[in-house]
């Protein structure tokens, strides 16, 4: 019901996004949406092209007086770099006498796969479209996501937990480390252990190496019963998965404390269940959340949250060994304008993937054409979980 599509490539005219299933009379926030790509650009151990762009949103369909019209949205940001690329990537004419083509694929990319997969015999074919810069078209589905998702009540939050070998420490609550990371270069919750990341991070830029890391997105005020056990494509464990792990650089996901639970025995992992006629939302609640708040597919209620490994950036300044592809001989890898370490920047756009999961969960379950008829759905279906606080007198 609820899908987007990315279109562009890095050093192209811009990104686009198209949604397709958002409901009439949603109002559009083009303010937040700017500063969701504000988000995504930040983090210390970016690389130069930070410096260049200023992501804007433009609505180029879709949209009217600032609410959807229920058909496809189209949000658009112009790549400024563009004018400095506009002779390689025109998308009009041919190439440049000058031109020499890329035949050095750097190990870690897409770049070998993608030139033998679609038959490319020059390397910037598939560099352009496999660049992370692609991500301004999720965080664009992911800040329409975040905004839908308000009208229920989600807060959709995140925060950096590992740069390399250095982890971020302290005993918080969701809400204090998600508050805390706003402020932070690293977007991280631990004010000493960041002072150590960045100066992790130099020390590796002197190397002229790259780091990875871990970061958590979370969502809180997420109602139970989105999602389903029947299918594997419903699963909302399943889709989270598989959104956070398109996420360029993600080579590890788990949905709560998965990894963890393999050493643990049933008695110290499983959520209890407690019932209380006041808690807000619904009365049967877990005083843990080590599955994610998802058991079997389905949410359990209040709180889901996932941890994201993010490899080290493959492209290195001091080259790692490869071949040229045309001449067959062995030669360091290119060096393609880069960052250090962008686990910062790719909590942001988990943090989108989580947003637009639940929101295509939400748009399944309350359905509707209208932002009207999806409030009377939702507000039927808080009644229906009202209805469980009566057990007490039973």
């Amino acid at each position: 019901m609820l899908e987007f599509h990315t279109a562009g490539e890095s050093h192209g005219p811009g990104i686009i996004t198209l949604i397709r299933g958002l409901p009439a009379n949603l109002e559009i926030d083009i303010p937040f949406i700017n500063q969701e790509l504000s988000r995504r650009q930040s983090g210390f151990g970016s690389g130069g092209r930070m410096k260049i762009e200023k992501d804007e949103v433009e609505i180029l369909g879709g949209v009217r007086w600032g609410k959807t019209l229920g058909g496809p949205v189209v949000l658009g940001v112009k790549n400024r770099d563009y004018e400095n690329w506009s002779t390689i990537m025109d998308p009009r004419g041919s190439a440049p006498s000058s031109y020499k083509e890329i035949t050095v694929p750097r190990p870690g990319h897409a770049d070998l796969g993608g030139m033998v997969k679609y038959r490319f015999s020059d390397l910037r074919n598939v560099i352009e479209r496999a660049s992370a810069r692609e991500t301004v078209g999720k965080c664009l589905a992911g800040a329409v996501a975040k905004i839908f998702l308000r009208h229920w009540g989600v807060k959709v939050g995140g925060f950096v937990e590992s740069i390399g070998e250095i982890s971020a420490q302290g005993e918080l609550s969701w809400e204090e480390k998600i508050s805390r990371a706003e402020s932070s270069l690293l977007h991280t919750y631990d004010s000493e252990r960041e002072k150590e990341m960045i100066e992790l991070i130099e020390e590796v830029r002197e190397e002229g190496d790259t780091l990875g890391g871990t970061f958590v997105v979370v969502a809180q005020g997420v109602v139970p019963g989105l999602g389903s056990y029947s299918e594997i494509q419903e699963r909302l464990d399943s889709r989270l998965a598989f959104f956070l792990m398109g996420i360029p650089g993600i080579k590890g996901v788990e949905v709560g404390e998965g990894f963890r639970s393999a050493t643990l025995r049933g008695s110290q992992f499983h959520d209890e269940i407690f019932y209380d006629p006041h808690h807000p939302l619904f009365p049967f609640y877990r005083q843990t959340f080590r599955s994610g708040g998802i058991e079997g597919g389905i949410s359990a209620g209040d709180i889901i949250w996932a941890r994201c490994a993010m490899k080290p950036i493959p492209t290195l300044r001091r080259g790692l060994v490869s071949v040229d592809v045309k001449e067959k001989k062995a030669v360091p890898a290119r060096f393609e304008r880069s960052d250090i370490c962008a686990v910062p920047r790719a909590m942001v756009v988990g943090e989108a993937m989580l947003a637009w999961v639940l929101a295509t969960a939400y748009r399944e379950k309350f359905g509707g054409d209208s932002m009207e008829e999806v409030e009377a759905h939702f507000q039927n279906y808080l009644s229906y979980l009202e209805s469980f606080r009566c057990f007490e007198d039973g």
